[in-house]
């Protein structure tokens, strides 16, 4: 009998640590590993995130005033949105905001990525001064803005005045196209280190080499930045600007400190009229439905790009 418990021994022990390695080796596995990194936060993502987003959707469904009880409508609060003119005009200002300020950004941050590629004296400074604009809070550098744009000590017209280039300057955010100009002047400025700083990262990854060998071949500074250069900066230029069109596209605090969506309604974006509607006016069955317009829109936009550059 002792030596049958001797011979039986080992062998259960042997389970333990073969079933150690097993596990050992599964969470070795990279396809694991990965989902255990990306475990927590999608939690986060999910916690802070989904649960908006369904009560948004649950909203959209129901008219909700402000202290009073739910009741369910259906799809009438997009009907109503689909009979509001003022949405109407938030969409096409929405599209019009989104397209201006990615096309300045883009031009204005690859020029900029392009400069500050080159060796000059200061620029490491020169690159720690251009993240301001970034860096500085959205209704700080606004508020700013606030003052520049005025129409009686604003910088802007006391420099036309100035250049005698006018009498008297006019009403930037009084006007409702010189608004739209405004808001998306503003908005390139804060955008453009986002597109200057990551070009920049993309050209510092082409190698010197490829740029060589287009000068030995006789190719000038137009023929090496477009068919060099620009070709393999086009994965960086494509996600800057997907990342650009998401922000660009769901910007509120600046066009809501600025201007409020004013004057007439002439910038008013889908994310401020959903703010004005769901909480200035207590609507917030219509609010939410004026916010979940925005995302099959995005959605279909963003695709749009996504199926362009795979053609290409």
């Amino acid at each position: 009998m002792s030596r049958v418990a001797e011979a039986t021994r080992p062998a259960a022990r042997a389970v333990p640590s073969a079933r150690a390695f097993r596990l050992r080796e599964w969470l070795e596995r990279e396809a694991v590993f990965s989902w255990l990194m990306l475990a927590p936060p999608l939690l986060f993502l999910l916690l802070f995130l989904g649960y908006p987003f369904c009560y948004g959707v649950y909203l959209s469904f129901v008219r909700r005033p402000v202290a009073q009880p739910a009741t369910f409508i259906g799809l009438n609060n997009f009907l109503n949105l689909y009979n509001d003119a003022i949405f109407w005009q938030a969409v096409w200002n929405t599209f019009r905001f989104t397209a201006a300020a990615t096309v300045l950004k883009l031009a204005g941050g690859l020029g900029m990525a392009l400069v500050m590629h080159q060796n000059f004296r200061l620029k490491g400074m020169t690159r720690a001064l251009l993240l301001l604009p970034f860096i500085v809070p959205t209704v700080l550098s606004t508020v700013a803005w606030q003052w520049i744009f005025d129409p009686g000590m604003g910088l802007f017209n006391r420099l036309l005045m100035f250049l005698d280039l006018v009498k008297q300057g006019p009403s930037w955010l009084g006007n409702p196209t010189l608004a739209m100009v405004s808001v998306i002047l503003v908005n390139t400025w804060r955008g453009l280190p986002f597109f200057g700083i990551t070009i920049l990262a993309g050209l510092q990854t082409i190698p010197d080499e490829l740029m060589e060998s287009a000068t030995i071949d006789g190719a000038g500074w137009w023929g090496r930045f477009r068919y060099v250069t620009l070709p393999l900066l086009m994965p960086v230029i494509f996600i800057v600007t997907t990342f650009s069109i998401i922000f660009t596209f769901f910007d509120f605090q600046l066009v809501y400190v600025l201007t409020g969506g004013g004057p007439a309604n002439a910038t008013h974006l889908m994310a401020t009229y959903a703010y004005s509607v769901g909480m200035s006016s207590g609507q917030m069955g219509m609010g939410s439905a004026a916010a979940l317009a925005m995302v099959p829109v995005l959605g279909v936009v963003l695709l749009a790009m996504s199926s362009y550059v795979r053609r290409r």
